[in-house]
């Protein structure tokens, strides 16, 4: 069977996807998610789905988001008289901005993804969709990937993208002196050696290990496409196929972001998109923004706040969209360093999470519990396990034992540091309080984000905001395996690297059905709780607040700014 847009063949594994949700096995949104990940178009896996058993009240919509591939060029939210012009004034830290690959911080992709782009696109429907690249083919056991750019594209100084450049990125990726978190990600490419030209608009990829999350992959943020000449820094060569110039960039300031008039894309009047003429963000506190947007001295937030909800939430003349994602605060240690080389004193700190008095303190409630382990309700191999309770006493237990053992008294003294621009301070003092009667006497350590960002990876314990992911098996390779030589990969920050959870880690990568997949991933769920090195109470829900003359905003369930297509109405 061909995909009714492309003409190419589909994958056998999405007949038999159909199959399952027919007989009920695998939701709609499951099987829309599996299939264009499969490489079937948007319309092809719609089509698809419409023989399941009921009516397609989950399948997302058809209307493209900044980075869908356009089928269709009528903006998703439009309400018809879209205007050009104007300016989007946003409030968000500006970091150090320096090689692309190394970024650790949504804020900073948030201004470089408006001049440089991705292969693929997650969008707010949790679906991935083509956006450099026309398609992509996965071969019967998904060992091998070919990927199709799109023809006729071109970067801001006019040069056409090839698939020299698509390689050249790649080869930035995988080479362990740039430092990029891709390369604990796609370890499983198995290097550069393994990346084949066919011609200047394909490119074929041989991996190493089959892996289903591909596409998935090629959208993380650090994964934007560079020119094949770029030196090592984006600031001084800002040279990217998007929709913006960098015009200024001011570290810890402001940057500064021009339309481009020859983008590849076109808008509903036909005429290239972006809507916008400018977009400045600025770096002002939380506190500040919120009397900047209510007196219009800006028009949005970055990542607010629950008590910035609470506050602006209800202001005539400001819009607020919201999403359920796998954004978490994960309380995490460092299992190299005592006391958390202990999986009994790591333990004690996990039941010491009252993780609804917690959501509650911390996040008005929006949010969902969590179990200790690092994949959410909202990935589609989520496996349902009981919330852990309270446990001070059996805690205390365990602390009691430790410190037996090591000869010395509790409570046991340790530092927790973390930042102070989210709702990180009021987990830090709930799990302080409730930590006490357990036997923890815990200091706090609470910098502006930049102290914290600057030693995330250093602290012994600490509570670090991990974003969005579209899968659980993308989230677990970037933060808890080791690279071939044994050590840690960039982002585990918790130096945790556990022999049984890498092994079945990687059969997930590449188990296809989705029910098989959350039988693994029980499995990597228990380990994770039970010798594991993080705490994690809840999933937030995270919002876009924006003044409502901005339209076509939507709220990405990893914060990300999508910014092509939204227009002004004024």
């Amino acid at each position: 069977m061909k995909d009714q847009r492309t003409g190419k063949r589909l994958h056998p594994a999405i007949l038999d996807a159909q199959s399952a949700l027919r007989q009920g096995r695998i939701s709609r949104r499951e099987f829309m998610r599996f299939a264009t990940l499969l490489g079937a178009s948007v319309a092809t896996a719609t089509a698809l789905a419409a023989c399941g058993p009921a009516a397609p009240t989950e399948a997302p919509t058809e209307a493209p988001t900044e980075g869908a591939a356009p089928e269709t060029s009528t903006p998703a939210g439009s309400v018809g008289g879209i205007k050009r012009g104007g300016t989007l004034r946003k409030a968000m830290q500006l970091q150090r901005i320096d090689h692309p690959a190394r970024m650790s911080w949504v804020e900073a992709a948030n201004v470089v993804r408006q001049v440089a782009e991705y292969l693929t696109v997650t969008g707010p429907d949790n679906i991935t969709r083509p956006y450099l690249l026309e398609s992509w083919e996965a071969s019967d056991d998904v060992q091998t990937w070919t990927l199709n750019l799109r023809k006729g594209i071109t970067f801001n100084n006019g040069d056409e993208l090839t698939a020299d450049d698509v390689i050249f990125t790649f080869s930035q990726w995988l080479d362990e002196d740039v430092g990029s978190s891709m390369l604990g990600l796609i370890s499983y490419w198995g290097g550069i050696e393994n990346v084949e030209k066919v011609d200047d608009y394909t490119i074929r990829l041989h991996l190493e290990s089959p892996n289903i999350a591909v596409p998935e992959h090629l959208f993380h943020y650090p994964a934007v496409i560079l020119h094949r000449d770029f030196e090592g820094d984006f600031i001084k060569q800002p040279v990217g196929t998007g929709a913006f110039t960098l015009a200024e960039y001011a570290e810890g300031e402001r940057a500064v972001l021009k339309r481009r008039e020859d983008y590849w894309r076109m808008g509903e009047d036909g005429q290239p998109l972006p809507y916008l003429d400018e977009i400045i963000y600025v770096a002002i506190d939380k506190d500040a923004a919120v009397a900047a947007i209510q007196s219009g001295q800006i028009d949005s937030i970055y990542q607010p706040r629950p008590s910035d909800w609470l506050a602006l939430k209800d202001i005539p003349g400001i819009a607020v969209h919201s999403a359920s994602t796998a954004q978490c605060f994960l309380v995490r240690v460092r299992v190299d360093l005592e006391p958390w080389d202990d999986n009994r004193v790591r333990t004690a700190l996990k039941k010491c999470q009252d993780r609804e008095k917690i959501l509650q303190l911390s996040y008005f409630g929006e949010g969902d519990l969590s179990i200790d382990a690092h994949v959410a309700p909202v990935h589609p191999e989520y496996c349902e396990q009981p919330i852990p309770p309270y446990d001070p006493e059996g805690a205390r237990a365990l602390l009691e034992e430790y410190a037996a053992e090591k000869g010395i008294e509790l409570p046991l003294k340790v530092t927790l540091a973390t930042k102070n621009d989210e709702a990180e301070p009021e987990i830090a003092q709930a799990l302080k309080e409730l930590a006490e009667p357990a036997g923890f006497d815990i200091a706090l350590d609470i910098t502006e984000p930049n102290g914290y960002w600057d030693r995330w990876t250093e602290v012994d314990l600490g509570i670090t905001a991990w974003t969005h992911r579209p899968l659980g098996i993308m989230v677990l390779p970037l933060a808890y395996i080791a690279d071939e030589e044994g050590n840690p990969v960039p982002w585990n920050e918790t130096r945790w690297v556990d022999e049984e959870f890498t092994t079945l880690l990687r059969k997930a990568e590449r188990t296809l059905d989705v029910e098989a997949r959350r039988e693994i991933m029980c499995d990597l769920e228990t380990i994770m709780q039970e010798r594991g090195p993080i705490g994690n109470s809840y999933w937030k829900k995270v919002w876009n607040i924006t003044r409502e003359e901005f339209k076509n905003v939507v709220a990405h369930p990893t914060s990300y700014d999508l910014l092509y297509e939204v227009w002004k109405d004024a």
